[in-house]
């Protein structure tokens, strides 16, 4: 125990991580890059139908740890023995000898359509399971999301941290060329599996972003000419329009904490304010009133404040405010220009988009806008979107020239592991959802 312990303290590089079978809780500043090895035998079928789910599932298990740069595969070509039985004593020697340092055994059963899915995850060099055993039970169609969920439990175990890998994304596929783009509503699995469109491509749609729960989601439509806040329901495609007065312009949406509110930019009057509305009763509450841009507004996890972009200060700038209005406080004071802020789940950052020297980056910073970390650079980054846990960050990619396309990229907030999101077509605007309950 004390050796995968010693691994952790290297691979993690912020935040608190709990080690379940320890009492200690330890907060990691400082680290390297030394990946964490763990095997994972194809899991059991305990029925006749279940070979192939038992196969794919544990594949896709692996593929989840593995793409997370936080974990190495030992390939089973390296296996001295193997885990024929669910139930059968773990021979860690053997394992040891691999330099396996966390084993993922499983058992998947099949009844009709309904997948029972069984692991365990242990320690190889302290020869002790880290926690007990899970069960999850669904149905075959669902069997990615058994997959994702071993994932996230492994995840959480071995870090201390929530899982993201059991979550999904809403985000804008495009088609066409450049200068004619196709614009419509989608969602998918976090990997980019399971694609499902929300709406066609009849008008521009732009900035989905999901209810705290997950089943809703914002965004902004020109269906009637006009820019124009929607809020649609995942599950039935049903939708509903905010009300905004005739030549105001309402975007940037997003969810208060609690679902019930949205927080916004309206434009009326040649101006651009932060405004809150109550969904249930439609009562508007202006909250900036600056002769300046102020847009994409992003509540804190608590929500007691709000991140936004203004060009109060001359530039394009990111500032702070109570979500009740009032003052609010600078923290971007680097060179270039500084826009769509998101505030961390964990509270502690403040994701942005920077334009500088001609490039375009993601980056985070600290909530008082300290500590300032460039991720990316490129012709053009933007739109950043947090995962569940904080640790990875969602984001836009466009390509330079008259046939550039619009790409989804992913990247750690160490900066490592940048990598795009499988999705055929065009695609921009992400906004990461919460844990599917």
């Amino acid at each position: 125990m004390k050796r995968l312990l010693t691994i952790l303290l290297a691979l993690i590089l912020s935040g608190p991580v709990l080690a379940q079978s320890s009492p200690l809780r330890l907060t990691i500043t400082d680290g390297v890059i030394e990946p964490i090895t763990f095997a994972v035998p194809s899991f059991e079928a305990e029925s006749p139908q279940a070979q192939q789910v038992a196969s794919d599932l544990s594949r896709l298990v692996v593929q989840d740890l593995a793409g997370t740069g936080l974990f190495r595969e030992v390939p089973a070509t390296a296996f001295i023995s193997q885990v024929s039985s669910f139930a059968q004593p773990i021979a860690f020697a053997d394992w040891r000898a691999i330099n396996a340092q966390a084993l993922i055994t499983g058992a998947v059963t099949v009844s009709g359509n309904q997948l029972v899915v069984k692991f365990r995850l242990y320690d190889v060099f302290s020869g002790q399971e880290l926690g007990s055993g899970l069960q999850f039970a669904g149905t075959t169609a669902g069997w990615r999301r058994m997959s994702h969920k071993v994932a996230d439990a492994v995840y959480s175990r071995i870090t201390g941290e929530g899982g993201y890998f059991d979550s999904r994304v809403v985000f804008v596929a495009e088609t066409g060329p450049k200068d004619n783009r196709q614009k419509r509503l989608a969602v998918m699995d976090f990997d980019g599996a399971n694609l499902q469109y929300l709406t066609d491509s009849s008008s521009i749609v732009l900035a989905p972003r999901f209810s705290p729960n997950g089943d809703r989601v914002l965004y902004t439509s020109y269906e009637t000419g006009f820019p124009r806040i929607n809020v649609l329901n995942v599950a039935t495609v049903g939708r509903q329009q905010l009300t905004t007065a005739p030549g105001e312009m309402a975007f940037s949406p997003r969810f208060s904490r609690d679902g019930q509110s949205v927080i916004y930019s309206l434009s009326t009057g040649g101006n651009t304010d932060i405004y809150r509305t109550d969904l249930s009763t439609g009562q508007h509450v202006r909250l900036t009133s600056a002769p300046s841009i102020e847009t994409a507004p992003s509540l804190s996890p608590d929500g007691t404040q709000i991140v936004f972009e203004s060009d109060r200060s001359g530039t394009q700038q990111i500032y702070i405010m109570s979500v009740n209005g009032g003052e609010p406080r600078r923290i971007s004071f680097g060179e270039g220009r500084y826009g769509t802020p998101v505030w961390s789940p964990r509270g502690d950052l403040v994701s942005f988009t920077k334009q500088n020297a001609g490039r375009f980056h993601i980056g985070v910073m600290r909530t008082d806008g300290s500590e300032e970390r460039l991720l990316t650079s490129s012709f053009l980054d933007e739109g950043p979107t947090w995962s569940p846990n904080g640790r990875v960050i969602m984001f836009s990619r466009e390509t330079q020239g008259a046939g550039g396309t619009s790409s989804l990229y992913s990247v750690d907030i160490s900066g490592r592991n940048l990598k795009a999101v499988p999705i055929q077509g065009g695609a921009s605007d992400p906004s990461w959802g919460p844990l599917q309950p």
